[in-house]
């Protein structure tokens, strides 16, 4: 019985088979069908490679603005590393300022060595990117580079709105302001 029932099905599949694969076809249908499927991986690796292709160019680029906006972060970095030490030192600029008033109508050795000390200190700074602001009286207020400690009546027409005196220097370390020119402004 069993021996039978195996047979049995057998047929079956074979009908199955039979009625997938139409009468009326033809092998060159049958062929094309083949190319069709070949075709189509070919096609199908086509596109990967082409995806393949798109998504290294897009993690290349990435990298590329990764190394240049890292390298530009890390030259600004070196550029302005030191900026608190030399904020911290523009207060002892000053006193050399002060004192070099003091010293102007002095000829003695003293008042030479306070000079070359002075500068020294200045070129020492010019080195490090510090540069001086000049602020001369009747320059336009600029509030990116001034900072206006008060307003005063214009002794002039012509000196409204703009610096009448510089109270404190201002400095730029490499064209970026670290400390704003302390001004009094006429209103």
């Amino acid at each position: 019985m069993e021996n039978s029932v195996q047979p049995e099905q057998e047929l079956e599949k074979h009908d199955d088979l039979v009625e997938e694969t139409p009468a009326n076809q033809k092998p060159e249908t049958v062929s094309e069908e083949k190319k069709e499927d070949i075709i189509d991986p070919i096609k199908k690796l086509k596109d990967e490679l082409a995806e393949a292709k798109d998504k290294y160019i897009r993690l290349y680029a990435e990298f590329d603005n990764f190394r240049r906006r890292s390298s530009k972060e890390k030259l600004e970095m070196i550029q302005s590393a030191n900026e608190q030490l030399l904020q911290a030192l523009l207060p002892v600029a000053d006193d050399f300022e002060r004192a070099g008033k003091a010293f102007k109508d002095r000829n003695d050795k003293e008042a030479e060595g306070f000079a070359l000390i002075q500068n020294k200190f200045k070129k020492t700074l010019e080195q490090y990117g510090i540069k001086p602001m000049e602020t001369p009286k009747g320059t336009a207020f600029n509030p990116d580079l001034h900072e206006a400690i008060t307003q005063v009546p214009a002794p002039e027409e012509k000196l409204k709105g703009k610096v009448i005196e510089a109270v404190e220097k201002g400095y730029l370390l490499n064209d970026k302001v670290i400390r704003f020119a302390k001004v009094v402004v006429g209103s």
